[in-house]
């Protein structure tokens, strides 16, 4: 069994404030459990899985934050920041065309975790020329300043407390 000092996931559970170098680590971490799923439109299962539900999972399993199920609604979230702000952990949203929007969790370095419709669960790069031209918005969802009430709420409310 892993000890919380060697798995990233259970340090930003644990930390009131945790340092971007530590989330980048847990949402590397999210990203090797990831790895292979395929995409599917409503998916949101290791069998197929779509990117709002892919945030909503990476959310609740190292944050234990609530997200909301679809993109329409996870772009309400905290508040909107410009791409120069940045940090990991931050939600990166894109318009390509179609009816569909689109959303990831940056990571840090110019790259995202993200399901893509054509690749499955991956890090993409923000400076990518698709990714560039489809940019919409950026927004700080995970607060760090309420994380820690956040944490300690749901610690509680689970009995491992």
């Amino acid at each position: 069994m892993m000890s919380p000092a060697d798995n990233p996931i259970l340090q930003a559970r644990q930390l009131g404030n945790p340092p971007p170098t530590l989330i980048r680590q847990a949402l590397l971490a999210q990203h090797e459990h990831w790895l292979g799923t395929p995409y599917r439109l409503g998916g949101t299962t290791r069998s197929g899985i779509d990117c709002s539900a892919l945030v909503q999972h990476v959310f609740a399993d190292t944050f234990r934050l609530e997200m909301p199920r679809t993109t329409a609604r996870q772009v309400h979230e905290g508040r909107q920041i410009s791409r120069d702000e940045l940090r990991p952990g931050d939600l990166v949203f894109f318009r390509p065309p179609g009816a569909y929007r689109h959303v990831g969790i940056y990571v840090g370095e110019g790259r995202f975790l993200h399901a893509s419709s054509s690749r499955g669960v991956k890090l993409s790069s923000l400076d990518n020329q698709y990714w560039q031209r489809y940019y919409w918005q950026s927004r700080r969802a995970l607060d760090t300043r309420h994380l820690a009430q956040r944490l300690d709420s749901s610690v509680i409310a689970s009995g491992e407390g």
